[in-house]
Formats: C-alpha cells, structure tokens, sequence
C-alpha cells in the first residue's frame, strides 16, 4: 500500500511538472508601447545589452538593460528604418535597412553608422543571420506581390542565392553553420537548405509549413532547435532540427516580430512584439547559439 502510495506520487508530480514546463507564457521586459509597432531586430551584444529598432519613433535603435530599462542608441541617418539586428564574433553590429536597400554597420565600441552594403535592385533587406565564419544572410520580401529573395553579402557586395520565392521574412544559420532556414510569412512555410563552403544554398527542402496564422523573426538554441514567431497567433513555436514540434510558448501580445538570446546563461529569449510595442522574455531549456 505505502509502496502505491509513492508511486502514484510520483506521477502526479511528474504531471505536474510536464503541465508546468507546457504551460510557460513570456513576461513583460520592457515598458509597454515604449517602442513603436515597427519594433524588430532583437539583438544582443557581447556586454548582454539588449538593441531594437524603432524605439519611441521610426529611424532609430534602442538599448534595454540587464533589467529592462530602455534608452535612444542611436538613430539612424538619411531617413533609414532598421528591421533585423545581428552581431558579429568581434561584436560589430548589423542592420539590415529596409527603406534605402542597406545593410548598415556600427563597429564595436562606437556609435557612427556607416553602409557596409547597398544595392538598390533589393525589394527589401528585412531580416539578417550570420553563420560562424561570419558570412550574412538576408531575407529580401516584396510584401505587395507575395514575393520574396535571398541573399547573401560577401565582401561588401549582394549575391543573389535564389529569387521567385514567397515572401521571405525569417532567416538563421544552424550553429554548426551547414544549415541555413528561410520562411516565407504569406505561404507560411519554412525551407531548408544546405550550405556550400562558398556560402551557397543547395539541397532546398521543406522543413515545415502551417495552415493559419503568419510567420516572421526565427532563432536558433545550441541544441540546433529553431524557435519560430507565429505571428498574429502570439507564440513562439520550438522545433527540434528533423522539423518535429517540441512546443509553443504563449506571449501576451499576439504579433510577435523577432526573437533572440541573451541573459546569464544565454537562456533567455526576448521577443518583439509588434501589437504592444514591448519585448516579452521567457527562459529556454539549451542556451541560444553565440551569435
């Protein structure tokens, strides 16, 4: 009897547990409506400082603290709108412009922006990821045809990699750096492709696709997990790399823009949500990738 006891225990308190870690909703980390509806990008650098675009107003990039607080960094010259941020190994920080069909720099330690790359045939730079031999790639949306492009940027120079996609919007680099995904927010479907030493992409295959709601900003942890803004569905949706739901986490807002890691041990994620100008956190299992 006293044997039953424990067992039946025990299964309750690893119910309990399960219901627990299913049922993780995001919190509030900075002030609500603090950025704009614009808000993207999130980054962390090598410091644990937390950057966004759009805060307070369109055109400029703020800075969140260990603790939430917000502030101006910089705001961005010649009427330029950042989307997607990305940090590179030496700290130097990316932005992808949408509006003049940059993608700018600001080097580590200093607050001047400058172009590293431009090319006027893009419809849009929106959102950027970085393999670990540091090169760039971005998602190239044509939000009013349905259409899309990739990108990659080498030597200061765009290299188309494949165009006559749907509109492509979320894109990252697996941590080995031999697996690059790229969803299209419209047809909501995310590919997968092999990556060459040359940087370029063969071996497309459909990694997953939805039946509702749309996609954008995605994330990789260390374990090669791909963590997915379901965008207008308010979650983040985790997928392990064979393409298998592993779970969603509830935010409070419902249009979650983008996603990064940062905190003590690399497991907090800070979301963008669109609807409440604010970025929610929540803490993964594995630690985010190092960049």
């Amino acid at each position: 009897m006293i044997k039953s006891f424990y067992k039946l225990l025990f299964s309750l308190l690893i119910i309990g547990s399960c219901k627990k870690e299913i049922s993780l909703v995001s919190t509030d980390f900075t002030t609500e409506n603090e950025f704009t509806a614009g808000i993207e990008g999130p980054a962390v650098d090598n410091n644990g400082n937390l950057y966004a675009v759009n805060y307070k107003e369109e055109g400029t990039i703020g800075i969140v603290d260990k603790k939430g607080n917000a502030s101006l960094f910089v705001t961005l010259p010649n009427g330029s709108i950042g989307n997607g941020i990305r940090f590179d190994q030496n700290n130097n920080m990316f932005i992808a412009d949408y509006v003049s069909h940059n993608i700018l720099m600001i080097k580590n330690g200093e607050k001047k922006v400058q172009i590293f790359a431009s090319d006027s045939t893009l419809n849009q730079p929106n959102d950027l990821a970085i393999s670990p031999n540091g090169t760039l790639y971005a998602s190239d949306p044509n939000w009013a045809n349905e259409t899309g492009k990739l990108w990659m940027v080498k030597n200061n120079t765009f290299i188309l990699l494949e165009a006559d996609m749907g509109t492509t919007n979320g894109i990252e680099v697996a941590p080995d750096g031999k697996t690059l995904y790229a969803n299209e927010s419209v047809q909501r479907r995310i590919w997968k492709y092999s990556i060459s030493k040359n940087g370029r992409l063969k071996n497309k295959t459909l990694f997953t696709s939805f039946t509702n709601f749309g996609l954008d900003g995605m994330r990789c942890d260390s374990k090669g997990n791909l963590y997915v803004c379901r965008y207008g569905k308010g979650t983040v949706a985790i997928f392990n790399p064979n393409g298998t739901l592993l779970r969603e986490i509830q935010l409070k807002g419902k249009k979650p823009t983008n996603i990064s890691f940062g905190g003590g041990e690399n497991k907090q994620c800070f979301v963008t949500v669109a609807d409440r100008g604010i970025i929610e956190t929540f803490f993964a299992e594995y630690p985010g990738r190092s960049f």
